[in-house]
């Protein structure tokens, strides 16, 4: 998948990148990006055997499916070997945690040779997204870091995110660079994940990060478009002709036409 096709993603699956099992699943998995992980998920006393292991699966490959590294926050004391194991591994992009200034991220995509997308995941991160997101191939929403940071109470909901989401959003599509939204945390695929990944459709997430392989079909149907939406946009494509004008009952115009084609190309995905 080129660079130019990652709004296209609707499931980003993170896996540590310590756990071989887990790793060799993936390869069987109908995620859209595989990112494997050197950060939160994997041991400190673990994170040396997880930057070699992470290197031989790259170098495997995932049937031709994007694959990342999240490496360790750049003031981490982990973040000069993990930059040494990202420019050995046979990747295409890298995520980086904790992202707060777009020279974070430039210094990051420039030391590593890759294209990096930007978890968003920190009061600052938040209120800077907009100067990130150009230097960047994504935003991606760090929920779980971001409601901690901010205070919230434990299992509130994603209510005190919202104003949050919605800017990391707004700054992706400022940027000119794809969104994702934050992972959800039961592992089950339930009405609960279902009912987050509607919102965050609705807050203009083009995919969403998943945790568990039992996400990923729920992810990818909730972020594909449905068959009626589909059928809608190659009607309203087949017959506009140009200009302002009306159709089945409603007025549009170029920006509607570009809207439909976009998503007939994600269905096709």
């Amino acid at each position: 998948m080129p660079p130019e096709d990652l709004r296209l993603c609707r499931s980003l699956l993170f896996l540590p990148a310590s756990n071989p099992r887990a790793v060799a699943k993936a390869r069987e998995l109908p995620a859209d990006l595989v990112i494997l992980d050197l950060e939160d998920s994997v041991r400190e006393e673990e994170k040396g055997e997880a930057r070699s292991a992470v290197i031989a699966a790259c170098a495997e490959g995932f049937g031709g499916r994007p694959v990342a590294i999240r490496v360790n926050a750049t003031g981490s004391r982990h973040y000069g070997e993990d930059v040494v194991a990202v420019r050995r591994a046979a990747i295409q992009y890298v995520v980086l945690p904790k992202a707060e200034t777009s020279k974070q991220v430039a210094d990051a995509a420039w030391l590593m040779g890759k294209p990096v997308l930007a978890m968003i995941e920190t009061p600052r991160g938040v209120v800077d997204a907009a100067a990130i997101a150009p230097a960047t191939r994504g935003l991606i929403a760090g929920t779980n870091d971001l409601a901690a940071t901010l205070g919230l109470p434990p299992d509130s909901g994603r209510r005190g995110l919202v104003y949050a989401l919605q800017r990391i959003v707004l700054a992706a599509r400022a940027g000119g660079v794809p969104a994702f939204d934050g992972v959800h945390n039961r592992l089950e695929a339930g009405d609960a994940l279902e009912a987050e990944c509607e919102e965050g459709r609705l807050y203009g997430f083009d995919g969403k990060s998943v945790i568990h392989p039992s996400q990923i079909d729920t992810v990818n149907r909730a972020f594909a478009p449905s068959e009626a939406e589909l059928e809608a946009a190659q009607r309203l494509v087949a017959s506009a002709t140009g200009g302002a004008e009306r159709h089945e009952g409603r007025m549009i115009e170029l920006l509607h036409v570009e809207q439909a084609k976009a998503l007939i190309a994600k269905g096709r995905r």
